[in-house]
């Protein structure tokens, strides 16, 4: 049965049917607590408990840690931007640890971004070390990842496209808003992974919404590719890509073929002179709320709330 972890500054919490409980541990760390599950099993069953809306809570991810991140994951993703999904390869990009949040703390966009785009994301969480070489099938992933959080992929696209790299564009502190909660799943509940539905909504509106059923590549698949060149420690999170949805979306291919032929610096103008009147992106003052969670209610990562700040 799965396991909700919050986490405030200063305490970790389990929740129960009538509140938070506080997990009794000197873990300070996400791999820490991890590794202390009798304080989170104990917690579980604890009737000291306090309102969930009473905690100020934080990632419960802690950082430093390793920030790994699929690209072009969903089917529906790269359709919109014109791609063949048969024939998209399995990428990973990296983002700082630094760019973690809360579930509940503003977005900051820098004051040299303009086009500020979101990506609603299943993370994994690992509790058990995969040195280089660790060999990951469906049977043994449950030993290795011990939990999922709500994660969104803030993106500068302006940044982003036309330096080709993902780097910089997602990795300014706030880019990766992490939780409410970490959920602890079994080996039986984490098979139930393409079954999650993935949504976003600015302002109230519907922008994505999307099972797991239409990701290309499934996590053992990543872990079995990632692994051949990339340790992962517990605690470290790898985001699983995003769904069609996000503010960016490719012009019609007749348009891309004509603007290819451009010299670069003209192309990039052109498209980001049509980007800025794309409603989509995220302004000042918007409420960014992400969910992920199975239909039937049986696994919910809980609701993320961010509000979007422009720095002076």
């Amino acid at each position: 049965m799965s396991t909700s972890v919050l986490r405030t500054a200063d305490a970790w919490w389990v929740l129960t049917p009538t509140g938070a409980a506080k997990v009794h541990t000197s873990a300070t760390t996400t791999a820490e607590l991890l590794a202390d599950r009798p304080a989170i099993d104990a917690a579980t069953t604890s009737t000291d408990t306090v309102p969930v809306d009473d905690l100020a809570l934080v990632s419960p991810v802690t950082a430093p840690c390793r920030v790994v991140a699929q690209m072009t994951n969903f089917v529906s993703h790269v359709k919109d931007t014109n791609g063949n999904p048969d024939t998209v390869p399995l990428t990973f990009f990296r983002k700082t640890s630094g760019s973690i949040s809360g579930p509940f703390a503003d977005v900051v966009r820098p004051g040299h971004v303009t086009l500020l785009d979101y990506e609603v994301e299943i993370g994994l969480v690992f509790g058990r070390e995969l040195p280089v070489g660790t060999t990951v099938t469906a049977d043994n992933l449950a030993e290795y990842v011990a939990g999922l959080v709500v994660t969104n992929d803030v993106s500068a696209r302006d940044l982003q496209l036309p330096k080709t790299q993902f780097y910089e564009a997602k990795s300014y502190p706030t880019f990766t808003p992490v939780g409410p909660a970490l959920v602890l799943l079994d080996a039986d509940e984490l098979k139930r992974f393409t079954d999650l539905r993935l949504k976003l909504w600015v302002n109230g509106e519907p922008r994505q919404n999307m099972l797991a059923t239409d990701m290309i590549y499934t996590p053992v698949q990543a872990l079995q590719t990632l692994t051949r060149f990339q340790r992962i420690d517990p605690g470290d999170l790898l985001l699983t890509g995003t769904p069609v949805g996000t503010a960016l979306s490719a012009p019609p291919k007749p348009v891309m073929f004509l603007v290819s032929l451009l010299p670069p610096a003209v192309k990039w103008r052109m498209f980001f002179k049509g980007q800025v009147q794309n409603p989509k992106y995220l302004k000042d003052g918007d409420v960014v709320e992400a969910t992920v969670a199975t239909d039937d209610g049986a696994i919910d990562l809980g609701r993320q709330r961010t509000v979007v700040r422009y720095a002076e």
